[in-house]
């Protein structure tokens, strides 16, 4: 069976301010270090033949903490680029009161300078081919837009039909190349959130 197990990132400072953070590089903050410390234990159950993790900081920092140092990276696993929405609050974004955050969330709509949730799809798409063809499980360690991307791609929920990843969660995505792919598990938290999860 080919596995996809995927993490999000923990908890960064701007994640705690609820700032949109897309590929701007920021560092795990100590409570996203924790969080990934805590999931550890979820992620090995599954030995992991493998592990591959987005080029941006907040990423290859939680792959490490979870115990791989030694990891491939690859871009196309990094977050959404946010454009001009890089750094804003959603609650600034919500309080415009014409619907564009909420359909962005939902996938249909594109930050100004930012990228599609079509393109976002596209190039994650292209990156779990190329893990499908491998025999075992498949750690990835990404960002919150490219698990919701994967999850649309491979068993057709779209974003507007899943709540979005927490940060220092695991989401498994089995027959990869068996086909069809299943979901068999989602938004996994050794801390879960009460609240809504930050973007």
């Amino acid at each position: 069976m080919s596995r996809l197990l995927l993490v999000r990132h923990g908890q960064t400072a701007w994640n705690a301010e609820r700032r949109l953070q897309g590929q701007f590089d920021i560092p795990l903050s100590q409570s996203g270090i924790e969080q990934v410390i805590a999931l550890r234990g979820a992620v090995h159950a599954f030995r992991p033949d493998r592990a591959v993790t987005s080029q941006l900081a907040r990423a290859v920092e939680s792959c490490v903490v979870l115990g791989y140092p030694h990891h491939e990276t690859d871009e196309r696993w990094q977050e959404a680029d946010l454009g001009d929405w890089t750094g804003r609050s959603s609650a600034e974004l919500q309080a415009t009161g014409d619907g564009a955050y909420r359909r962005w969330r939902a996938g249909d709509l594109t930050p100004p300078a930012g990228e599609s949730f079509d393109h976002l799809m596209d190039r994650v798409y292209q990156a779990i081919n190329e893990l499908a063809a491998l025999d075992g499980t498949t750690l990835v360690v990404t960002h919150g837009g490219p698990i919701r991307a994967a999850c649309a791609a491979l068993v057709g929920l779209g974003p507007g039909h899943v709540v979005p990843v927490s940060p220092g969660s695991l989401t498994v995505i089995d027959g990869l190349r068996e086909g069809p792919a299943r979901l068999s598990l989602y938004n996994h938290s050794a801390q879960p959130s009460t609240g809504e999860p930050p973007d």
